[in-house]
């Protein structure tokens, strides 16, 4: 084994662990950033994460052990880090390109589970290697420093918690400080860069001859090259009109907008979050629909009406109910991303007097005594439904914040034409915390309404106030709601807080979305192949 003077230094050494460790975590977290755009940030993505990292680790850890066995030469994992650092820093300016490469190749051969085989496969190509190369470091330390230090148990120790310590502080970094200031894609080359300058630190005070370390200098000019063409998060990489792209600390945002209206999304392949339409009409989009809850609730008849909106979003719900209701309206919204409420002031025209609370929806129920006349729960996000939003014990909750006429109305997103879908669990367990509960189709999207309430005469009490109305766009909206509209029939299928499954029942309604939305191109595909495919687009 060669004499490295450096590796004397008990402080160089606990520094690349250090640095490994925090480097590993960065990539993990920033793995959950770059999918999350397009698989969503669901614990089934997570586990896919986690599982894939940890598979990289330990063949890390047993190939490292078994090089430094072998060949005890230190120059060798330095070269090892100098490749896991450059395939970071590609990592923004590929990975995204990739994702979509082995979405697009496998959206026409799997049938069914495609998130999870897409995200897994994408997780392995993308992430596995850098992962494992950096898996080697503790291994290969402990080998290349027992013969040079005395104590090797300690030193071991010492090791593993630097790396530790590293792990800990790389989980907070991007998720507090780096991703939300900069974005995901800085973040990556930050991390990539700190390797970068530790391996040169350790060549360079080696002196070993630039002629032998041909990787360091190649490896700085691709990572100047990653700097140039690499430091945008631009996820939606084929729009180039976007109003607005950027991340906070719960998800990746971007506006963009047509001639009719400003629109909301947190991911670039599964719909709209919310809508602002320029000439301030109705949408045609399910917030139409849930105009109907006031008018349940006695609105005619009502001096003031107090609503709870839980995942407030840019306030589309709140806007149209200020816009359209002459009724002195008390709205308080909801919304745990704090970016995505100055959005919508700032692009939406969020009316000045609905108040947005930073906070969990579930949380803010527990934290408040106060009742409502109506509460619209509107959480379940692109294609992730929180579990703690789905529970009997959450409805109850719901359910104990509404006045005694209150009703309660759901949008529920991913409208499923087989039985015992997530909207059927999701009506199930709503049903049974709620005595009366109707559903309301939308038009032409995934989204379904659900109306419940304690009082019997919810529906009579609709169409009462429905006859009052004289605005001729809410006359024939509510119209429409009512043809729609069917009382709900309570199944078996009922989610608590210590079993939802969610994310799998999301799932197959997602594999059905897919399917339905591909079957033409899958028809193209099998007659005239990939050209054909691509000439059809």
């Amino acid at each position: 084994m060669e004499e490295r003077p450096i590796l004397k230094n008990r402080i160089f050494l606990y520094l690349t662990e250090f640095f490994a460790g925090m480097s590993v975590m960065a990539v993990e977290l920033g793995a959950s950033r770059l999918l999350a755009p397009y698989f969503s940030s669901s614990q089934i993505v997570w586990t896919i994460i986690i599982g894939t990292i940890m598979i990289a680790m330990a063949l890390g850890n047993i190939y490292g052990g078994r090089a430094a066995d072998k060949n005890p030469n230190p120059d060798k994992l330095y070269a090892r880090i100098i490749i896991a650092s450059v395939w970071i820093a590609l990592i923004p300016v590929l990975g995204k390109y990739i994702i979509i490469f082995i979405s697009g190749i496998l959206i026409f051969t799997v049938n069914s589970n495609f998130l999870i085989i897409a995200g897994f496969v994408a997780c392995m190509v993308i992430f596995v290697f850098p992962l494992f190369l950096l898996g080697t470091v503790t291994p290969s330390l402990v080998k290349y420093t027992v013969d040079n230090l005395d104590n090797n148990g300690k030193l071991v120790g010492n090791l593993n918690a630097a790396n530790t310590i590293g792990s800990i502080i790389g989980t907070f970094i991007p998720t507090f400080i780096s991703i939300p200031a900069v974005g995901t894609s800085i973040t990556f080359l930050i991390f990539a860069a700190i390797l970068l300058i530790l391996c040169a630190i350790y060549f360079i005070s080696s002196k070993i001859s630039i002629k032998k370390i041909k990787r360091l200098p190649v490896a700085m000019f691709i990572f100047v090259l990653c700097i140039i063409f690499g430091h945008k998060s631009n996820f939606a990489f084929w729009q180039n009109d976007l109003l607005y792209e950027g991340e906070s600390i719960y998800n990746y945002l971007q506006v963009y907008e047509d001639d009719r209206a400003l629109y909301f999304s947190t991911n670039v392949l599964f719909g709209i979050q919310s809508i602002y339409l320029k000439e301030k009409g109705l949408t045609g989009y399910y917030y139409d629909f849930a105009m109907a809850a006031p008018y349940m609730s006695d609105i005619k008849e009502k001096e003031s009406m107090d609503i709870l909106i839980l995942g407030n979003g840019t306030g589309t719900y709140a806007t149209q109910c200020k816009r359209y209701f002459d009724t002195d309206l008390n709205i308080t919204g909801v919304e745990i991303d704090d970016k995505i409420t100055k959005l919508a002031k700032k692009y939406f025209d969020l009316p000045d007097d609905v108040e947005v609370i930073t906070y969990d929806g579930r949380a803010f129920l527990n934290a408040t005594d106060k009742k409502y006349d109506v509460i619209m729960v509107d959480a379940y996000q692109d294609i992730t439904i929180p579990f703690q939003m789905s529970s009997v014990e959450f409805f109850t909750e719901v359910k104990d914040h509404l006045k005694e006429d209150g009703v309660m109305v759901v949008n529920m997103n991913m409208k499923s034409s087989g039985k015992d879908s997530i909207n059927d669990y999701l009506s199930d367990t709503i049903c049974e915390v709620f005595p009366y509960a109707y559903t309301c189709d939308t038009f032409g999207v995934s989204n379904r309404e659900l109306f419940a309430s304690d009082n019997p005469e919810m529906i009579e009490v609709f169409r009462e106030n429905v006859a009052k109305e004289e605005n001729s766009q809410l006359i024939w909206m509510m119209g429409e709601v009512d043809k729609k509209l069917v009382k709900y029939e309570k199944g078996e299928h009922v989610m608590t807080d210590d079993k939802a499954p969610v994310e799998l029942l999301g799932m197959k309604v997602i594999d059905e979305l897919i399917q339905d939305e591909v079957a033409y191109y899958k028809e193209i595909f099998k007659t005239q192949g990939i050209k054909g495919v691509i000439d059809n687009l």
